[in-house]
């Protein structure tokens, strides 16, 4: 398929800035946003709350979802010597010892080898930079003599929520919590899983009321979903690595539920991603702790999910691409021209998409 197959015009007022905004005076909750239900094989589409998602699934059925944890990525300082505004966006701790980590830099030209960059109000956080590795990718070296906890705390302190700015320029304390799942556990994500945001605690305890199960996998998010594709041709375009940790036990929850004619529902691409990356000649998900780097876009066979939430996705985005692979292209272009006419919100904290 082509880029240009996924393109629609988004309205900037159609992006989401909030996951609970004040309805009518009053908080509205993270399950409380609207559900769109797209059936795969009929094209048929429903209109519901998220809250009523468990309509849709049966005793023994398993939702996957994905645990990381999103980290204040994102710092600002300045240059040594010319003290030029610098903004740079943590990607992952490459060296822990070392206190080297892997990050973006913006502007990217205007830094080199060897420059030293000031972070804090009195520029006492200082990083060198040692490594090149891409046009925009740089390998920091923190200067921190202190001991490694230390230097986590502070360097967290330093850092913002890395909500997108096409969200919102400046993200608040309230995105501290919104732009974090309530099962969040393993710290690792410089995004957070979108889907995921809108389960409530109470709709995860009426699961168990239910007897629908749950599986916790984790895929730390990068940035690489929202990378602009710059090819037409789809299979020439190369999607950033992601870790994934697939436990044995997760991986043998998936299997006995799959094996038993229950529904498995990944909630989010990072998920369908991770369960289909490793998959045995047996339909089976295997335990694994690695990077993966798949791109899943039409056409496309899944062996595992039978049921994906997903939000609704920005346009020429690979997020959109995926899910067009699972509710096949035509059914889910037609369900985001629907979600236009309807007023619904895109964007990680916008509506959701359930595709059965």
């Amino acid at each position: 398929m082509k880029l240009s197959q996924f393109h629609f015009n988004l309205p900037k007022n159609r992006i989401a800035t909030e996951l609970m905004p004040e309805v009518d005076g009053r908080i509205q909750w993270r399950d409380e946003c609207k559900l769109m239900v797209l059936n795969r094989k009929t094209g048929e589409i429903e209109h519901r709350k998220f809250k009523d998602i468990l309509d849709y699934f049966d005793k023994g059925d398993r939702f996957v979802f994905n645990d990381t944890k999103v980290f204040p990525a994102k710092l600002f300082g300045k240059k040594e010597k010319t003290e030029a505004d610098i903004t740079v966006f943590l990607l992952r701790e490459l060296n822990k010892e070392q206190r080297l980590w892997d990050v973006i830099v913006e502007p990217a030209r205007k830094i080199r080898i060897g420059n030293k960059l000031y972070f804090g109000e009195d520029q006492n956080m200082v990083a060198e930079v040692i490594d090149n590795t891409t046009s925009r990718g740089r390998t920091l070296r923190f200067l921190y003599d202190g001991p490694y906890e230390e230097f986590k705390e502070a360097l967290f302190a330093l850092g913002q929520t890395p909500v997108p700015e096409w969200v919102k320029e400046t993200p608040t304390e309230r995105d501290t919590e919104e732009f974090q799942t309530i099962f969040a556990r393993n710290e690792g994500a410089v995004s957070a899983p979108a889907a995921g945001l809108h389960f409530s605690r109470e709709l995860l305890n009426r699961m168990i009321l239910n007897d629908i199960e749950k599986t916790f996998i984790t895929v730390h998010m990068g940035i690489g979903h929202f990378r602009k594709v710059d090819v037409e041709d789809l299979s020439k375009h190369r999607m950033d690595g992601e870790r994934m940790i697939i436990t044995e036990q997760a991986a043998n929850e998936i299997n006995s539920s799959k094996k038993a004619g229950h529904k498995i529902c990944g909630v989010g691409v990072t998920v369908i991603r991770a369960l289909e990356t490793y998959v045995t000649t047996n339909n089976e998900v295997r335990a694994n702790d690695v990077w993966t780097n798949k791109f899943i876009f039409p056409p496309y066979d899944f062996s595992i999910p039978d049921a994906v939430v997903s939000n609704f996705h920005l346009p020429e985005s690979t997020m959109l691409m995926s899910i067009a692979a699972f509710g096949g292209y035509k059914n889910v272009m037609n369900a985001y021209q629907t979600a236009l006419d309807n007023d619904y919100q895109f964007g990680p904290y916008g509506d959701a998409l359930l595709i059965i």
